[in-house]
């Protein structure tokens, strides 16, 4: 599913407010390689999917509450985390912060841009810093969605940090894949142990919802901690 279809499945028509839409990756390192240099393909991908970088941040009202949301796009160069992305998600929970929002992030990803180097890298702690600041001192609450796949650097980074973590049916739930881990550890990694409903019952998850009644129960989720309020404003 594309992150536009999934703004649309999870928010109320008419409210999406899109933000930091033009900012665009710029080659940081200047990675270049004799198949496809790094530019090329992000031309290419954004050519392809409509989009400009690999996720969505905005605001909207999910059943009228006001919402900040990301969502990823695996169709965008397989959701690779670049400094765009980190720094548009980053933006988001620091207006999220200011405005005393709910947060939704919808994660979709092979993890951090190898074409970046350390710089992608750096997304994690980023990312990670500002949402301490939005759990820890402003008390507010963060949902992350893990969809098929969450893996690399946004699993060991926001995707595991929410305060009520959703997975959905039959996701692909890992930091290294299969085919890594077995080539690096020489050891077989069993059938279905990187697949959600495994990982739930390990308790990494707090929920597995599928997509059609995700709405309704992220409504719930909100209107509960609006009884039980995480901040006293």
């Amino acid at each position: 599913m594309s992150s536009s279809d999934r703004i649309e499945l999870s928010i109320d028509p008419g409210t999406w407010e899109p933000m930091d839409e033009d900012m665009v990756s710029l080659d940081p390192i200047e990675f270049h390689s004799e198949e496809n240099p790094y530019k090329n393909r992000i031309d290419s991908y954004q050519r392809k999917t409509v989009l400009i970088e690999a996720v969505q941040t905005g605001i909207g009202q999910l059943d009228g509450i006001n919402v900040a949301i990301a969502v990823m796009d695996f169709q965008f160069m397989g959701g690779s985390m670049g400094s765009v992305v980190g720094e548009k998600i980053t933006r988001l929970i620091e207006y999220a912060s200011k405005d005393f929002l709910p947060l939704i992030i919808v994660c979709a990803s092979g993890g951090a841009c190898m074409q970046e180097g350390s710089l992608s890298l750096m997304q994690m702690a980023k990312i990670s810093s500002a949402l301490y600041d939005y759990q820890s001192n402003k008390k507010l609450l963060y949902v992350p969605i893990l969809t098929s796949p969450t893996t690399g650097g946004v699993t060991a980074s926001f995707g595991m940090l929410g305060d009520n973590i959703i997975v959905e049916p039959n996701a692909y739930i890992a930091f290294a894949g299969k085919r890594v881990i077995e080539q690096t550890l020489n050891k077989t990694v069993p059938d279905g142990s990187q697949a959600a409903e495994y990982l739930f019952q390990k308790g990494l998850f707090d929920l597995i919802v599928p997509c059609n009644p995700l709405k309704s129960v992220l409504s719930e989720l909100f209107q509960l901690h609006t009884l039980f309020p995480l901040n006293q404003n």
